[in-house]
């Protein structure tokens, strides 16, 4: 196990950290890193090193190749990992699918769709439901088929999958899950990781899981949907190469952990957004060692290095995305993920709050916690959809507060994680969103937006915005 360990794999019966030439071999830091390739395995030399696909691998196990990307792509975007099981993965699969009928986890929008503003309450949480049953979309764009687009919705729920040896496996989409409430356990193929608030799960297409409640309480949260290319990390540029936004040793893999049983389970697909269900004979967690890049990690945002100004003026949100799915376009994401996390507000003579807009991007907002300094009304479990060139922006209570707000003093925000999933395609609301969700009164908040509008209020010279002297604005 050290000589192992000392070649970077993680081995499940290595818990404790081991003292190699005055190195610490943990487990946790060899599995830190966004798009790193990892080893892991869950009995001493079940992975090989030397060679893919050795034609006798170790323990009887059987070699099976997950690709993430074609064959072809640049090197630099390669995913893939291979993976030594009990039983290769087409011995998980059905001898009959059944389509399920699923109201709410659907890719299909309403026609009932207006250029309007929209806000949707938080989803009462469900009795006797799994994770499968208890998610509700409430946006979608693209198509599936297309690998193009996405879909954003909530979960509610409070049976675990795994009681009920339930398995999902989504051939559309690349899985975001981000709690709300309750800490969540997301097993997969590669092994588990336990996600609670203000952190998120990031599950690759076809990848298998399921999703239970740690504590056995009832769990809600967000989930998304990516048709589109995988995500990545966003280039830094002037901000550097050190620091700043999310960093790749923040996002960590889990270790391998396997089970080699013959209960039935309910195998769940998801394909062209269509699901369907069939029933295999074993297992499908039955992985014993793995390496490459193409793993689920999760990320806690609370380690998210937030970068705002230190002079004048809020810059854009651009600079709170954590992970993006590129498009063709250069700088037009299929999906921007950014957050608002706590931090410093310190911009002088300022609007502190967010200006009112109009994007030619389209905006799905969640709130995870606390509060959001440009709408009072928007509350935890709560969503909204902003599309490109909708107006928007402060209610009048926050244009009030944001007007008269000290800003020769910074600002803690604290107590608070809120969201944006961007995108460069219009989001449409689901038929579920609109009749059981959707807030009719969201475009009141901005009634007592007043005009102070003084024609004869002539201005003077306009001051330097932050003034190097002092807090008193300096003339030009």
């Amino acid at each position: 196990p050290v000589a192992i360990l000392a070649q970077g794999i993680a081995s499940q019966g290595s818990q404790k950290a081991m003292k190699i030439s005055g190195w610490c071999a943990s487990p946790r830091y060899l599995r830190a890193g966004f798009g790193s390739f990892f080893h892991s395995e869950a009995l001493a030399g079940a992975l090989p090193l030397k060679q893919n696909s050795p034609q006798k691998p170790p323990y009887g196990l059987v070699t099976e190749l997950v690709s993430g990307s074609p064959f072809t792509v640049p090197r630099h975007s390669n995913r893939y990992a291979w993976q030594y099981r009990v039983r290769p993965s087409v011995s998980h699969s059905p001898k009959k699918y059944v389509p399920i009928a699923h109201s709410t986890f659907t890719n299909q929008a309403s026609l009932d769709f207006t250029p309007e503003q929209y806000r949707f309450r938080p989803m009462d949480q469900k009795a006797g439901v799994d994770f499968i049953d208890g998610i509700a979309m409430v946006a979608v764009n693209g198509h599936a088929a297309a690998n193009d687009g996405a879909a954003a919705g909530v979960y509610a729920f409070d049976s675990s999958m795994g009681e009920r040896r339930r398995v999902l496996r989504n051939q559309d989409a690349d899985m975001i899950v981000m709690p709300q409430e309750g800490t969540i356990r997301v097993r997969t193929e590669f092994g588990d990781l336990e996600v609670e608030q203000q952190e998120f799960a990031l599950v690759p297409r076809g990848v298998v899981f399921q999703v239970d409640s740690v504590s056995g309480t009832p769990c809600k949260g967000y989930v998304l949907e990516n048709f589109g290319s995988q995500f990545v990390i966003p280039d830094l540029g002037p901000i550097g190469i050190s620091s700043g936004l999310a960093h790749p040793r923040h996002f960590l893999a889990p270790e391998a952990r396997f089970e080699d049983s013959s209960q039935p389970h309910e195998m769940v697909c998801k394909l062209s957004g269509q699901l369907f269900s069939g029933e295999v004979k074993h297992s499908p967690f039955d992985v014993v060692a793995w390496y490459g890049n193409l793993v689920p990690v999760k990320y806690d945002v609370r380690n998210f290095m937030a970068i705002n100004t230190v002079t004048y003026d809020h810059p854009d949100p651009s600079i709170g995305v954590v992970l993006s799915s590129y498009t063709p376009v250069p700088g037009a994401a299929n999906i921007d993920f950014v957050v608002f996390p706590p931090r410093y507000v310190a911009s002088e003579n300022t609007f502190r709050p967010p200006w009112y807009h109009r994007n030619v991007m389209s905006e799905f907002m969640g709130l995870v916690r606390g509060g959001y300094d440009a709408k009072v009304g928007f509350v935890p479990g709560a969503s909204s959809i902003h599309n490109q060139f909708t107006p928007h922006g402060p209610d009048g209570d926050s244009l009030d507060a944001g007007v008269a707000c000290d800003t020769s003093r910074p600002e803690r925000y604290q107590n608070t994680l809120a969201f944006m999933w961007e995108s460069n395609k219009v989001w449409r609301p689901t038929q579920f969103a609109l009749e059981h969700l959707k807030d009719a009164d969201y475009i009141d908040c901005w009634d007592n937006v007043k005009s102070t509008f003084d024609a004869g209020a002539v201005p003077g010279p306009e001051p330097y915005p932050f003034n190097p002297d002092g807090h008193q604005p300096a003339s030009r």
